[in-house]
C-alpha cells in the first residue's frame, strides 16, 4: 500500500448498452478494445494510479465488460503513467475506515480480484513501475505478470498496522511459497522487478518500450487456440489448486471429456492430421 493524500474526485460511470463497445468512459479506469485484446488501463496516475472504492467499480466494470464481450480473447491490464502500475490503497481513504468499513472493503476488492482471475480468458499484468500493497495483489490475481526492468514489488501493509487485504495472504504464499511470502508480508520489504523474477513473482522482466507488444504476443499466441480449451484449462488450474492432486484430477479428466466433445476438438484434429492451421470457432 502507498501512502497518498490525494483523492481525485469520481465522475458518474456511464455503461454502454452494446457489450462490444470498444470503449467505456469511466472515471478512474481507461478501456479499449483493439481486435481481440481489451486494453485496461487505471489511470490515477498523480496518485500512482492508488486503489479507492470508485476505482474498484471501475475495474469491476471494465472486467466484467472483457468478460462478456464475445469477441474478447484476452486482457493487458497496466497503470496510466511511467512510474507505477498500482502503488497500493489509497490510505487518505483508509485511515478514515472503522474496522466494519476495512472488512467490508477487503472484501469488496477480493472480489473484483477473483473476477479477473477467473474471468475465463488470460489477463495479462503489464506492470510498468510499483506494484505495491493491493497493487501487487492485483497483479497476482491476472493470469501471466510481465514487469519493466525499474518495478518495484511489495506488500507493505504491516508498516501501517494492516496486514494484505486483496488477496496477498492466499495468492503469494501460492506463487513463491509460504516461506517467501511470509519474509515479504512480515518484512515489508520492496523488491526489485528482478528479485521479483528470481522467485517466481513474476513470468518475464522487459525493457519497458517491450512491455506493451511483449503482452501483445503473449495474448496474441493464446488467442491461436481453441477458446473453449483455453478457459478449461484456466479453469482447471485455479480450481484445481484449491482441492487436493486426487480431486484436481477428476477435474482435469471432467475439462478433458468436455473439450473432446466439442466442434473445436474435432477441427483441431483434422487440422492436425491434414497438416493444415485449425481454424477454432470456440464451440
Amino acid at each position: 500500500m502507498s501512502s497518498t493524500t490525494t483523492t481525485l474526485v469520481s465522475s458518474p460511470t456511464i455503461v454502454p448498452a452494446d457489450p462490444s463497445a470498444a470503449v467505456l468512459t469511466l472515471a478512474n479506469v481507461l478501456y479499449e478494445k483493439r481486435g481481440a485484446i481489451a486494453y485496461v488501463t487505471v489511470n490515477r496516475p498523480k496518485v500512482l494510479n492508488a486503489l479507492n472504492t470508485p476505482t474498484w467499480k471501475d475495474l469491476r466494470t471494465a472486467f466484467e465488460h472483457a468478460r462478456d464481450d464475445a469477441a474478447v480473447r484476452g486482457v493487458i491490464l497496466t497503470g496510466a503513467g511511467d512510474k507505477a502500475f498500482v502503488a497500493g490503497a489509497d490510505i487518505s481513504e483508509l485511515a478514515h475506515a472503522s474496522a466494519i468499513d476495512a472488512e467490508r472493503s477487503s472484501s469488496s476488492g477480493q472480489e473484483v480480484l477473483d473476477l479477473v482471475e477467473n474471468l475465463g480468458k488470460p489477463v495479462i499484468a503489464a506492470i510498468n513501475g510499483f506494484a505495491l500493497g493491493g497493487g501487487c495483489e492485483t497483479a497476482m490475481a491476472c493470469t501471466i505478470r510481465i514487469a519493466v526492468e525499474h518495478a518495484k514489488f511489495g506488500q507493505p501493509e504491516v508498516k501501517l498496522g494492516l496486514l494484505p487485504g486483496g488477496g496477498g495472504t492466499q495468492r503469494l504464499p501460492r506463487l513463491v511459497g509460504k516461506g517467501r511470502a511470509l519474509q515479504l508480508i512480515l518484512s515489508g520489504e520492496i523488491i526489485s522487478a528482478q528479485e521479483a523474477y528470481r522467485i517466481g513473482l513474476v513470468n518475464e522482466v522487459v525493457p519497458a518500450a517491450d512491455l506493451i507488444p511483449r503482452a501483445e504476443a503473449i495474448l496474441q499466441t493464446i488467442a491461436l487456440n481453441a477458446p473453449i480449451a483455453v478457459k478449461l484449462s484456466l479453469e482447471a488450474v485455479n480450481k484445481g489448486l484449491d482441492t487436493s492432486q486426487s480431486e484436481g484430477f477428476a477435474l482435469e479428466a471432467s475439462y478433458f471429456g468436455l473439450c473432446a466433445g466439442t466442434e473445436d476438438k474435432k477441427e483441431g484434429t483434422s487440422a492436425f492430421l491434414e497438416k493444415r492451421a485449425p481454424q477454432f470457432l470456440g464451440r
